[in-house]
């Protein structure tokens, strides 16, 4: 990676500024974490000139943040996808429009919702239409896994900030505090008791949230969820999507939402905000029951 005469050798922030501080460079690896990965792509989704565009790419290559994959030989076409150093950024990124949805599109306030004419909103409802990219979260066993199920027609994934076993010590500070973390475990526990009416639609529940996987586990064998529980600890699927977070306890926490997504990892229901837990299930079977009358 570079380093400049003009930067302070010795201050990681001053350095880690030399090859990210550009907006340009950061737009690209927010695009690219998102599933962006051809030029005329690129250059059509940021608006960016391709001189521009060319130069960015160059550094962030040289930089070793994004890596040239070969998709095409004659004439030689590449992808770009992020290193294990770009990866490193997605948290950068999730914070990044963490801060700006509270403290430059929003008052200020801590909360783990939003309103249903916000900015936020607006951009979690236009996923509509939207492919998931391809990504893996991990597990309760710790392996890496798919958060779409292969073979179902229908995956819901219904993101929740926390649910942890009562009596441990999880909890974050403050966290009954903040809207939108009430009634931490009924959502589990109401997709549980509702399973088999999912079955009978052809559809695979999976919930997410950015808690370790031993916390999800102790959850799950509690609650006895008998569904995966799946952990964004490294916010792959928060950066992909641009899902909205906040930030308790130190940690990005992923705000209520529903996604219905089809086997073609085609996103094509969107739920938010979630202000009735209890209630995003039913909103749930509706999607699905109006995506398959729509077939």
């Amino acid at each position: 990676m570079r380093h400049t005469e003009a930067a302070d050798a010795d201050c990681a922030i001053s350095q880690a500024l030399t090859v990210v501080g550009d907006s340009w460079a950061m737009l690209l690896i927010r695009d690219v974490a998102g599933g962006t990965h051809q030029f005329d792509a690129l250059q059509h989704g940021l608006g960016i000139s391709r001189k521009v565009l060319t130069q960015r790419l160059k550094a962030l290559v040289a930089d070793d943040v994004l890596e040239k994959r070969l998709y095409h030989p004659h004439p030689p076409r590449y992808e770009y996808h992020l290193t294990e150093a770009g990866r490193g950024l997605l948290p950068v990124l999730v914070a990044l429009q963490g801060w700006g949805g509270r403290y430059v599109l929003g008052d200020g306030s801590l909360s783990g919702t939003s309103t249903a004419d916000s900015a936020e909103t607006r951009r979690v409802l236009a996923l509509t239409g939207r492919r998931l990219p391809p990504l893996e979260l991990t597990a309760a066993s710790g392996e890496r896994t798919d958060p779409v199920c292969p073979d179902r027609a229908w995956t819901v994934l219904y993101c929740f900030p926390g649910a942890y076993r009562p009596g441990g010590p999880d909890h974050p500070p403050g966290w009954n505090d903040i809207p939108g973390t009430g009634d931490r475990t009924l959502e589990s526990r109401t997709y549980r008791d509702r399973m088999d009416e999912f079955a009978a639609r052809g559809a695979a529940v999976h919930g997410v949230s950015t808690q370790r996987p031993d916390q999800l586990v102790a959850f799950a064998e509690h609650a006895r969820i008998p569904f995966p529980l799946l952990s964004d600890i490294g916010l792959d699927l928060a950066a992909a999507l641009r899902l909205p977070t906040f930030r308790a306890g130190g940690v990005e926490h992923l705000k209520r939402l529903t996604l219905v997504v089809d086997a073609t990892r085609t996103i094509r229901g969107v739920r938010y905000p979630v202000t009735d837990p209890a209630g995003a299930v039913d909103d749930a079977l509706v999607l699905l029951d109006g995506l398959a009358a729509a077939r």
